[in-house]
């Protein structure tokens, strides 16, 4: 049976996306959505779509999953009219831009009982896959630290998404959410979060540091930022060894394992197309069976997430807000 998708958004992470779809053949985009039905036509011309919507039409559409790939602020007001509608969704990173909005979307999702998911691709590449896999065999022994650097060079400009407050724009959204996220994965969510950054002009965060610590004694170290290329390298360290996934590891090809005492082993482990048809795939395959989260990708670890960032920005200074959106 193919899972007919639609996509709220017309930016370039909805266009990635959509080209993913040729990987999957149990999954079509069928209807794209765009505060403008006319702008929603111009990208579904460009690869077939009959759909053309405005948001409020879109969540009424004829589909089965909606894809939620507008800026970060946008992501609560959309995700709580599909799932009134009784659509499941796949909310883009970062899932919401307050840890309070994504408390209610949350909620929400599981008082109807219909399927959302948080959008982290990394989760599903074959190579964290692999390493996920590799930590629960007990192949580094018990996991005690994890490190994550996530940075990329982008020009200040208080205009663009990147930037602007309004749009959820700064590091620790847009980056730092991989790192968090990576954390996470292997560690859970933390007890206490100590942060520190830089601000551009217009108050939003340009490069982050974190450190998060468990009172067990477990702790990851933690960067990104917007004004530096970094190299994007994440180690688990084990008591047997580590684990680690090479540049850039939020889409990795492959890992490398080093176990105490012997020589390491790197493993090829590609993506198929950009990476992102491995969540179409779990959204299907949890569709199919009847489940309201994914296992893989679960709701309480995208709240996790949330807390150590709202609790970051708060320590930077930085309050985030909800936008309303037309529908």
């Amino acid at each position: 049976m193919t899972t007919r998708w639609g996509i709220a958004g017309t930016g370039a992470m909805a266009e990635v996306f959509l080209r993913d779809f040729e990987h999957v053949p149990d999954a079509e985009a069928v209807a794209i959505g765009s505060r403008s039905r006319e702008r929603a036509a111009g990208l579904a011309s460009s690869y077939g779509i009959a759909g053309a919507h405005t948001y409020g039409e879109l969540v009424g559409a004829d589909i089965d999953v909606l894809y939620i790939a507008t800026p970060h602020p946008q992501h609560h007001a959309l995700a709580l009219a599909a799932i009134e509608a009784g659509v499941p969704v796949l909310v883009e990173k970062a899932f919401t831009a307050t840890l309070a909005g994504a408390r209610e979307v949350v909620a929400a999702a599981r008082e109807r009982g219909v399927f959302c998911m948080e959008a982290m691709w990394t989760r599903l590449q074959p190579a964290v896959v692999e390493a996920r896999r590799l930590v629960e065999a007990g192949e580094i022994g018990e996991v005690v630290a994890v490190q994550a650097d996530l940075g990329a060079h982008r020009d200040y400009d208080p205009a663009s998404r990147l930037f602007d407050p309004a749009l959820g724009g700064g590091a620790t959204l847009d980056l730092g959410v991989y790192v968090i996220s990576f954390a996470q994965d292997f560690l859970g969510t933390p007890d206490r979060v100590v942060a520190s950054g830089t601000r551009y002009p217009n108050g939003t965060d340009a490069s982050v540091t974190m450190h998060l610590a468990y009172d067990d004694g477990r702790g990851a170290s933690l960067a990104c930022g917007l004004t530096t290329e970094s190299p994007g390298r994440a180690v688990i360290w084990g008591t047997g060894g580590s684990i680690e996934l090479p540049p850039r590891f939020h889409h990795p090809t492959s890992l490398v394992v080093r176990r105490n005492g012997q020589e390491a082993e790197t493993r090829e482990l590609p993506a198929r197309g950009r990476g992102y048809s491995h969540e179409i795939d779990e959204v299907g395959r949890c569709l199919a069976a009847g489940l309201t989260e994914s296992p893989v990708v679960p709701l309480d670890d995208t709240l996790g997430v949330q807390w150590v960032m709202e609790e970051t920005l708060s320590q930077l200074g930085i309050t985030t807000t909800e936008a309303t959106v037309e529908l």
